[in-house]
């Protein structure tokens, strides 16, 4: 198997820095935690899933089991979000994660809070907060957008 930029990076490992080294190490051991907790995470999932089906514990139309399978399913979405941003630190595509990717990390968090979110013991000043910095976070990214757009080597 061949990840992409490996290659690359192991062409250009005496050539770095040691600081580029020690960040592209540190990313490939975060990139392997998450790599393992995303594994151990999905097969838990599956599991509990498949034994709640079969054994009638799960009711999949009960709005609780279904919106506590999807917040699930949506941790794992962001781990493999996550964990697919630093192996473009490791492999020397990118120096430093982007800020954008790092923003629409935090709005899946957001959508995913949204998705567990027990209305009947949420206040209205948690919503309010809540949407608040989902507002911050989608106009902080749609400025960043327009600014990349705008840059001379995105134009045309």
């Amino acid at each position: 198997m061949d990840i992409p930029g490996l290659k690359r990076l192991q062409k250009d490992w005496p050539l770095l820095t040691y600081y580029q080294k020690f960040e592209s190490i540190v990313a490939l051991i975060l990139t392997l935690i998450i790599g393992l907790i995303i594994v151990v995470a999905t097969f838990r999932l599956g599991y509990s899933v498949i034994s709640g089906l079969l054994f009638g514990i799960l009711n999949p139309l009960e709005f609780e089991v279904f919106q506590r399978i999807f917040g699930e399913i949506m941790t794992l979405l962001i781990a493999l979000e996550f964990n697919h941003t630093l192996q473009y630190v490791v492999t020397r595509q990118q120096s430093i994660i982007q800020t954008t990717v790092v923003i629409l990390i935090a709005l899946l968090a957001l959508a995913r809070k949204f998705i567990i979110l027990d209305l009947s013991s949420t206040s209205a000043g948690q919503l309010l907060g809540l949407a608040a910095v989902t507002l911050a976070l989608g106009i902080t990214y749609w400025v960043l957008r327009e600014k990349r757009a705008c840059e001379p080597e995105n134009i045309g």
